[in-house]
């Protein structure tokens, strides 16, 4: 059984940074894409970023880029996101994602459906 524990959440001023990890097991996500997205109160997730198997491609929220950074460390199955800059409007909870299936491809996965596995979700809050 997969399972996906994200961690790193909490209270930060903005301007300020935070880096989320994301430990997987039941698999070895080597092979996977992965992704984070994010929740506001009373909204449907949305993506965030997203990264290919190996490392070599991510692609990113117009709303974040340039500010977030998503990495992976396959020899410790996890996967991070750092944040720097952060704003108030980037408070929500934030989800890290893998797919169901292997993907070598150059696409890039940006829907929530595009997803199989999920963790249970961290939040960050960014005080103004």
């Amino acid at each position: 059984q997969v399972q996906l524990v994200e961690s790193g959440g909490g209270l930060v001023q903005a301007g300020g940074s935070l880096r989320l990890s994301c430990a997987a097991s039941g698999r070895t996500i080597s092979r996977y894409t992965v992704g984070w997205f994010r929740q506001f109160p009373g909204k449907e997730r949305e993506f965030v970023a997203t990264m290919n198997w190996s490392g070599g491609n991510s692609d990113y929220a117009d709303s974040v880029k340039g500010r977030f950074t998503i990495s992976r460390d396959n020899a410790k199955n996890t996967v991070y996101l750092q944040m720097n800059s952060l704003k108030p409007e980037d408070t929500a909870v934030y989800y890290c994602a893998t797919k169901e299936l292997p993907y070598f491809g150059r696409n890039f996965f940006r829907r929530e459906s595009d997803y199989a596995y999920w963790g249970q979700g961290t939040q960050i809050t960014v005080s103004s």
